[in-house]
Parts: structure tokens; C-alpha cells; sequence
């Protein structure tokens, strides 16, 4: 910080403590309380407006669930990681603090830095990597850029929330040293490196306590050992008890109105559970927070003038790109030759209706979403593109989106319209007070989705509902069902919210002809729940062929074509926030429809549009692989780029592939009587499969460019390596260097601790260099010194190991190219 930055703080601080000493405790307490699902309440006789937050983190949805203020969608928080690119996840959040500040928006709620304990995590498309320190690195990029827009971060969910069974009562059994060295590592860097103002606590346990009544690590380490000075906020109805949570460091209970401070809290205190002194400190928190992003009058802004402008689509294209990791290019078939003459076919359901975001609370509704089919056809010249879908990974309905055109209209008793709004897809997701203008949840008594539904294909349409209540189901004016749809086996409150979902009716419909379609939903009545919601859908399936004729018409277009691109995806059904996953199978029939193309087109390119780690099991029978995550908005335009060799494909893995799901080495998500034993310890990913001795698909830092490098030098002292690399390829391009220690002997280390175990090889830093054809680059490393510490579990407190360690300067893990060595005092 400079000195002008030390003076700003001050006024800031002062102005914090001038405003406090004018509320009485009520009105400090109902400050600690959301007014609503997404804000706290101002307070004009001190200055403070309201402070809004919302939802990321790939984009900001702003307070509202409507497509009438589309937000930028950018690819996923992995895809962000697999860049391997500080600087780059930094401009990411410049643009997103552009988005919030034109929403309105203070704080926005990300980024996620948990950890990829487990392939089989459910939410892993929204955490960054399976390394903290990759996570900690990316994250802080992440932070610094919205921040440097002046708008809040919270860093989640602290901590150990790492996968989603059960999520809101697991008891998270993480020993010490894994609990420092892993799961806490990512925030304490972020606190270190980006000053964070926010952190959000997570619903579970961490040994036996709640993580918003956690008084260790929340008082002791978060703000004691680490110096953060934020505000911490939980996560959204994770806040069970009005003294556990004030005493454990919890400040800001969300959502409202009923949460456990706000008069509670005041009678706490009035009851002598609590003092009044630690109800202070949470609102100094709420007040500095405010300060921050000039939401309180007196108070200097930290940031008083905005970054430049940023072309959200362009950098949203350029994410994607960056992102993209090519594990496999036989014959560097990649990029393609698209000179006058040369044809593609296209296959894959997933390449006409793209999955560009993960779904759950980080959904957002972009203005546009460029399909790969959408991608390629507009790049390449008419006649080079056919399209056939091959295999539907969708077997059941989903919310109704291409070709449908709604509304939700809601009505009174009597039937009068109190008020409507668009929707952008046939799912309804209103809480709190996320209503059309003009409807309560007093005076509504339905909700009718409708509007018009234009097919694309001819056959037996499905439609269905997801949802617990009574509806009312018509299709071209006629009712096809009514009743009641009650509660399934889901155990994730969030999932059954929306229940599972329903075949309803199926009707014959013709290509182009539009008609009619409505759902009318039964508002029960929410008066005794602490939160109101409103959560259903309208749902559809497009006509059902024989899935052999599918496979072999993409047959007969891979063998018409030079080159074959089959798109494979997973869906919501199979990753999403709410629930861990089953197995890593890609769904349908998609990997019969690889096969089939492989064997017919020895240019067959498979694009994985998936979150998170699928087995492949055709890996080896086709000429490229390249992973796209779920890209963002404008994926398709990306992938394009990258085929064609406008862009190159910049990723490098974030988190290892394994080659099945029997190869992983952690795969416990589900816990046992209410606990999930991180029994691995320090031994997750790459730690994991080294020390196993398996060796997976495709290494932790394993990607592909498109031009070639020469490791040239290396110096290594204990602080930092210096690398020359050498682009000897004919294109210009990028490479990431990755550094691993290995600790080769541990002699000077004393008696007591050569007990430590650690694993073979760990991520110390990493750089990314570009450079033209012919051109070299050197790049300096710092090592940190926390990567020759250990967290000594007996004094509680880090131990630098001593001894011999290997530098390990590498394109991937267990890549090594250059090594030097280093004798550690």
C-alpha cells in the first residue's frame, strides 16, 4: 500500500467510527440482518444507502431471475484456471465489477476456491483447480480485478465445502495439517495478495462446528492469523443460532427478512448472551464494507475512478480460448486446413444447443449464446459446413428454451392480472421479493407460463413439469394434465425445491407451425416460511428417433467430410450445484457416437463440453481431443477461432483426468453418519496419483499448443528460477512454465521433523510466456517460502523443512524438461 492508500484507509476508518457511535443497538442489529434476499437496509441518518449483492461468478445477475437485463456470461471458473493466467483472471474481474456497477450491484458474491478434492463433486465447474496453490494465484487475480472496479468480493465458501451430498449438515472431518496445507491455503493467499473485503462462510461443519459459529478458524485464523479486515457473510440460510453465529465471527446473517440477528440479536444482548461490544465489531465490518465500495457518505471510496471500459463480448471470447485445453493432436491435424474445397461435419446434439454455464446459483441470461454450430458456420465459406445430431445427451425434459417465446403471468384470486414478465427460458425462479412489478406473494394465487412454441423438428413433442404443486398443463389450447406434484427423494434442499422432473403429455406437432402453450401453477400460501420462493417448470423434449438411425446419419456426414468435429457435453441432470455425481460417463449415447465416427473418419475431432473430469473411453482411436468447459457465451465464436487457427488453444489442465473413475483416487463424497472423512489427507489430484503410482488420461498442467518449445536454462536460488524457453515452432504462441519441488533428502531438517510426510512433488509457481516463431523468452519465478514449509500439527504453527530439493521445470506434471537443485538451510 502506499502512503496515499494508508491516508485513504484512515478517513475511511474514521468515517466508520463517526457513523457507528450514532446507532442504537436495534438499528445495529437489524444492519447485520438481509432486508431481503439480496440486500441490507440503508440507514440516511448516518449516510449508508443499501448494499446489493448478487450472484457470479462467470457473470452478474443483478438482483432480479429475468432476461430483460442480460449480463455477460463468461466460461467457467475452471475454464478461467485452466488459462494458468493471474493477469488474465484479473481483467475477468474488471469486467464483471462493469457489469455489477451497471446492475447496481456493491458485492458480488464469488469467486469459489474450493478445492477439487473429488472428481465426482457436483459444483467443481465453479471452483478453480484441484492445487491451491493454482487456486490461490487465479483467485487473487480474480479478486484484485473486481475490486479494482470498486466492487466487493466475498471468497467462498469457507471452508471444506468441497463437495455437495448433504451439504447443508455435513460434518467436514479434515485433520490439521491437510486442513492448512489445502483447504485453507487458497483463502489465506487471496487474504495475503488481494486484501479481500468480503468472505462467505459455508453451510457445513468443519470437525464438529459449524463454519458461521467457527470461533478458531474464523477469529483466530481468518482474522487473527491472516489480518482480514472484510466482512464476512454467510452463505444464504446457513446461519442457525443468534449467539453461535455473532460469537463465532459470523457479521451479516443472509437472506431476509427472518434471519437470526435483527431483533433477535438485540434481545441476545439485552439478555446477556452476547455482548454489545462484539455486535460493534460486525457492524465496524457491514460499515467498512460500505466505505469501500461508496455506498457510506463521509467515506472516500476505494476506488473513486473506474477502470477503462471492457467489450464483454470480446473478452468473453477471449476467455473461452485461453481456456480450451487440446490434451490430444495426432499428426497436428489441429488447426484445421480450411482452404476452398475442405469440409467439416459437424455432429453432436451439444454443437446446435450449447451448454455454455453451469447452472444453479451462478445461472446468468446473456444477450446471446453462439452455439459451435452457430461458431463454424458463420467462419467458414457456405458448402464447407453440414450438421448432423448423432446423440442427444438430453433423455429427459428440460426447461423449454429453443423455440419457445414466454411470459409468466400472474394473477389474483379472481382471476385480474397483478403482473408478468419475460422469461428466458420455461423455468421460474423468483425469491424473496424477485417478482413481476405489480405481484405479492399475498395477492398471488397463480402463475400461468405461456406464450408460443415454434418446433424445429416434426414428430411426438414431450412436455412435463419440475416443481412441487399443483398445475395445470394445455398445448394448443387444449388441457393435457392437471394435478399435484409432490416430493421425490432429493435430499439437497436446493434440488428439491424444484423437484424432479415429469413427463406430462405428448402432443404431435409439425416443423414451423406455431402453437400454443401454457402451465398454470397453484401459489400455495408462504406466510409462515422464512423464506418465500417460487420454483417450477414448464418442460419439454423434442421428438424421440431410433438412436441408431441418429448415430449412423452422422455416420454417413463424418465419412462425406475431410474432417469430422463430434461435440460431447454432460447436462444439468449430471453436474450442477445440489448434488455430487454418480459416475464420470458422458449421458446417452454419446460415446457410441465417437466410436462410430472414428471408425469411418480418421480426422475425427472430439470438442468435451463438460465442467469437470468424463472418461473417454475412445480416447486413443481419435486424431484430437480438445476440452472447452462450459465456455461462456461466446463459446461457439472461440471454438471457431481455435479450429481454424485464428486463436490458439491456450489451456493448460487445472485438475487431473483420470483415465476412469476407478483410477481416482478420492472418489468419497457421500459422508457416513453425517460425517465425510477427508481420510486422504495431504493426497488429493496429483499428489495422489503420483504417490499411487497411476497414471492418469491427461496429467495435472497437461495442454497442447499449437507451435513447439525448446527448455533452454534454468538458475534456481531458494527465492526464485529463471527460465529461457525457446518458441521453435512455425507459429507465434504461449506456453506456461510450471515449477515442481521435490524433496530429494531432508538432512538438515532435525530429528523431530523427519516425521513430515509430504508428497513427492508440488506446484511452487509458474509463469506464462509468449513469443513469435523463432523467438526466445526468459521469465523469473518466485518461490515462495511457504512451499518449503509444513504445518507442524504439535506447535501449531508453519516449520520450514531443510534439505535437498529438486526444481522441477516442467510443461506438465511428470513433464519435466530442465531440473536444478537446491540445498535448503
Amino acid at each position: 500500500m502506499t502512503d496515499a492508500d494508508q491516508v485513504r484507509d484512515q478517513i475511511r476508518d474514521d468515517a466508520v467510527e463517526a457513523a457507528l457511535d450514532k446507532l442504537d443497538l436495534d438499528t445495529k442489529t437489524l444492519l447485520l440482518a438481509g432486508q431481503d434476499m439480496w440486500s441490507l437496509p440503508a440507514i440516511p441518518a448516518i449516510g449508508l444507502r443499501s448494499l446489493v449483492m448478487s450472484d457470479g461468478p462467470i457473470g452478474v445477475r443483478g438482483v432480479r431471475w429475468t432476461a430483460d437485463d442480460p449480463s455477460v456470461a463468461l466460461p467457467s471458473p475452471t475454464s478461467l484456471a485452466a488459462a494458468w493466467d493471474p493477469e488474465l483472471a484479473r481483467r475477468a474481474g474488471r469486467l464483471l465489477a462493469q457489469e455489477a456497477r451497471r446492475k447496481g450491484v456493491h458485492v458480488l458474491l464469488a469467486p469459489t476456491v474450493n478445492l477439487h478434492r473429488s472428481p465426482l463433486g457436483g459444483r467443481h465447474f465453479e471452483c478453480y483447480s484441484e492445487d491451491p496453490y493454482l487456486t490461490g494465484a487465479i483467485g487473487s487475480g480474480y479478486v484484485s480485478g473486481v475490486q479494482d472496479g470498486g466492487v466487493a468480493t466475498t471468497v467462498k465458501h469457507f471452508v471444506g465445502n468441497d463437495a455437495e451430498t448433504d451439504r447443508f449438515t455435513v460434518d467436514s472431518a479434515i485433520a490439521p495439517r491437510p486442513l492448512r496445507e489445502l483447504y485453507l491455503a487458497p483463502f489465506e493467499a487471496i487474504v495475503a495478495r488481494a486484501r479481500p473485503w468480503g468472505v462467505m462462510t459455508a453451510y457445513n461443519q468443519v470437525n464438529g462446528t459449524t463454519m458461521t459459529e467457527h470461533r478458531y478458524l474464523v477469529n483466530e485464523v481468518l482474522r487473527g492469523e491472516w489480518g482480514f479486515d472484510g466482512c464476512n457473510v454467510s452463505d444464504w440460510m446457513a446461519a442457525r443460532s443468534t449467539a453461535g453465529a455473532l460469537l463465532g465471527g459470523m457479521d451479516v446473517a443472509m437472506p431476509g427478512p427472518t434471519t437470526v440477528y435483527g431483533p433477535a440479536l438485540a434481545e441476545a444482548v439485552r439478555a446477556g448472551e452476547v455482548p454489545e461490544a462484539a455486535v460493534d465489531d460486525a457492524v465496524r465490518h457491514v460499515l467498512r464494507l460500505a466505505a469501500r465500495v461508496g455506498a457510506l457518505e463521509g467515506a472516500p471510496a476505494a476506488v473513486e475512478t473506474p477502470p477503462a471500459p471492457v467489450d464483454g463480448r470480446a473478452l468473453a471470447r477471449e476467455l473461452a480460448a485461453r481456456g480450451f485445453v487440446l490434451v490430444r493432436n495426432e499428426a497436428g491435424l489441429l488447426p484445421l486446413d480450411a482452404s476452398a474445397g475442405r469440409t467439416i461435419a459437424l455432429v453432436g446434439a451439444a454443437a446446435r444447443d450449447a451448454r455454455v454455464l453451469g447452472g444453479g446459483s451462478a445461472t446468468v441470461f446473456p444477450e446471446r449464446i453462439v452455439s459451435p454450430l452457430d461458431g463454424l458456420a458463420a467462419a467458414l465459406p457456405e458448402g464447407a459446413l453440414t450438421y448432423a445430431v448423432g446423440a442427444d445427451p438430453c433423455e429427459e425434459p428440460t426447461p423449454a428454451d429453443k423455440g419457445f417465446e414466454l411470459v409468466a403471468v400472474c394473477r389474483d384470486a379472481s382471476g385480474a392480472v397483478l403482473g408478468e414478465g419475460r422469461l428466458p427460458t420455461g423455468q421460474v425462479q423468483w425469491i424473496g421479493d424477485d417478482l413481476p412489478a405489480g405481484a405479492t406473494y399475498e395477492t398471488m394465487a397463480s402463475i400461468e407460463v405461456r406464450g408460443t412454441f415454434v418446433p424445429r423438428e416434426s414428430g411426438e413433442h414431450t412436455f412435463g413439469t419440475r416443481g412441487l404443486g399443483a398445475f395445470s398443463l394445455a398445448v394448443g389450447g387444449r388441457r393435457l394434465w392437471s394435478g399435484v406434484q409432490g416430493m421425490g427423494d432429493e435430499t439437497d434442499p436446493f434440488e428439491a425445491f424444484f423437484g424432479a422432473p415429469s413427463e406430462r403429455a405428448r402432443v404431435t406437432l409439425a416443423e414451423g407451425e406455431p402453437v400454443e402453450v401454457s402451465l398454470t401453477y397453484q401459489v400455495p400460501d408462504m406466510s409462515g416460511l422464512p423464506m418465500r420462493a417460487v420454483m417450477f417448470s414448464l418442460l419439454h423434449l423434442g421428438p424421440r428417433r431410433d438412436p441408431d438411425d441418429l448415430i449412423a446419419e452422422a455416420v454417413q456426414a463424418a465419412r462425406a467430410a475431410d474432417t469430422a468435429v463430434v461435440v460431447v457435453a454432460t447436462t444439468e441432470r449430471v453436474e450442477s450445484e445440489g448434488f455430487d455425481r454418480a459416475d464420470l460417463a458422458l449421458p446417452g449415447r454419446q460415446d457410441d457416437l465417437v466410436r462410430a465416427v472414428a471408425a469411418v473418419n480418421p480426422n475425427t475431432v472430439v470438442v468435451v463440453n463438460a465442467g469437470s473430469p468424463v472418461e473417454l473411453p475412445w480416447r486413443e482411436d481419435v486424431a484430437a481431443v480438445l476440452l472447452t468447459w462450459f465456455p461462456g457465451q461466446e463459446g461457439g465464436a472461440a471454438l471457431a477461432d481455435v479450429l481454424l487457427g485464428r486463436a490458439e488453444p491456450g489451456g493448460r489442465l487445472p485438475t487431473t483426468w483420470p483415465a476412469r473413475l476407478a483410477d481416482a483416487p478420492v472418489t468419497e463424497v457421500v459422508p457416513t453418519d453425517g460425517r465425510l472423512e477427508y481420510g486422504e489427507g495431504l493426497f488429493i489430484g496429483y499428489r495422489a496419483y503420483e504417490r499411487q503410482g497411476v497414471v492418469p488420461a491427461y496429467p495435472f498442467g497437461h495442454g497442447l499448443g499449437y507451435t513447439d518449445w525448446a527448455y533452454e536454462s534454468l538458475e534456481a536460488t531458494p527465492d526464485a528460477v529463471r527460465v529461457r524457453v525457446t518458441n521453435t515452432g512455425a507459429r507465434p504462441g504461449r506456453e506456461v512454465v510450471q515449477v515442481y519441488l521435490a524433496p530429494a533428502a531432508t538432512a538438515s531438517e532435525g530429528a523431530r521433523s523427519t516425521t513430515a510426510e509430504r508428497p513427492a512433488s508440488w506446484l511452487a509457481g509458474f509463469a506464462t510466456v509468449a513469443a513469435g516463431p523463432g523467438e526466445s523468452v526468459e521469465t523469473e519465478i518466485a518461490l515462495p517460502a511457504r512451499a518449503f514449509e509444513v504445518w507442524d500439527e504439535e506447535a501449531r504453527g508453519w516449520r520450514r523443512i531443510g534439505g535437498v530439493y529438486e526444481v522441477r521445470v516442467s510443461h506438465a506434471h511428470g513433464d519435466t524438461r530442465l531440473t536444478a537443485t537446491l540445498d535448503i538451510a
